[in-house]
């Protein structure tokens, strides 16, 4: 199956493709009952499988495993890969691309920052000089055959953002991102010195970017909108509320009884699902937005 191929023809479909943070197997399997796109992110993976921030701590393989694990369970979903940029090294990164591709990821995202890297939505962040990363992207661009690769600037300046941005769109990759987009109107900017190359937006709870539904993307001409950490930090919520009323409670379970509430049964039978996926499923049918306008405005 030619992963990079259907996600393509998903982007390149009306309305804006969401495609779910996921950080674990487990919230795979609950994010796979709802949508049919996968994102793995350099936050939410370091912050499960290391408990780390997403400073740089990553190791490839540790991702290319993530990847091969979750392509196993869900054979029909879109799986987009966050790989920071790209473990520093031009050679490492098109190792990384060639692995993730014969694992069956459909995508990856490969940034311009210079170490110590950052979040796309915190302070601090530097870049690589332009010239540079256009030479990594080229290597990694050469270096797959079918998979999807955007390209990210985390460029902060005003006039930096849009060179960058229009130089990434010159280039054969597939997607455009711009992280940590500050406004409605820096959306506007960037979908008119991009032109009609496919645009990609970054939302994480807190972030700097505003919050914006899939039809208001859709009307900025943003093509596939990435949700970075959803699962994780409703985990989060979840775990301190749930263990805050276990010690109120002197440490006795709450029942599980009453719609939605979870217990051993309905979470075996969530798990059970990974393990009989032999053949590609159709994936949950989501509508992206409706109705959906015309494709990739440019300057409205």
């Amino acid at each position: 199956m030619q992963y990079g191929t259907a996600l393509r023809n998903e982007i390149a479909s009306a309305g804006t493709t969401p495609l779910i943070g996921v950080y674990d197997m487990y919230s795979a399997s609950i994010a796979a009952r709802h949508y049919n796109g996968f994102f793995v992110s350099g936050f939410g993976f370091a912050a499960s499988y290391y408990g780390l921030p997403d400073i740089g701590f990553i190791a490839w393989p540790d991702m290319v495993a993530f990847a091969e694990r979750l392509r196993t369970a869900f054979p029909a979903h879109h799986l987009l890969v966050d790989i920071d940029d790209g473990y520093v090294d031009p050679e490492v990164a098109c190792h990384v691309v060639q692995r993730l591709e014969r694992s069956g990821a459909s995508g990856v995202i490969l940034e311009d920052q210079k170490r110590p890297r950052r979040c796309g939505h915190a302070d601090g962040k530097l870049t690589l000089p332009l010239e540079e990363y256009l030479e990594k992207l080229e290597l990694v661009l050469a270096s797959r055959r079918d998979l999807l690769v955007v390209a990210r600037t985390d460029a902060t300046e005003d006039d930096e953002i849009l060179r960058r941005a229009e130089a990434l769109a010159r280039t054969e990759a597939d997607v455009v991102l711009v992280d940590g987009v500050r406004s409605v109107e820096w959306v506007h900017r960037i979908r008119e010195v991009i032109g009609d190359k496919p645009l990609l937006f970054n939302q994480i709870g807190g972030g700097k970017s505003p919050r914006l539904s899939l039809t208001e993307l859709t009307a900025l001409g943003v093509d596939v909108a990435i949700y970075s950490t959803p699962c994780l930090f409703a985990a989060h919520t979840a775990i301190e509320d749930a263990l805050v009323g276990l010690k109120a409670a002197d440490g006795r379970l709450p029942e599980v009884r009453g719609a939605g509430a979870v217990g051993v049964a309905a979470s075996t039978q969530l798990l059970e699902r990974n393990i009989s996926r032999h053949h590609p499923l159709p994936p949950p049918s989501v509508p992206h937005t409706a109705p959906a306008p015309a494709r990739r405005p440019v300057g409205v």
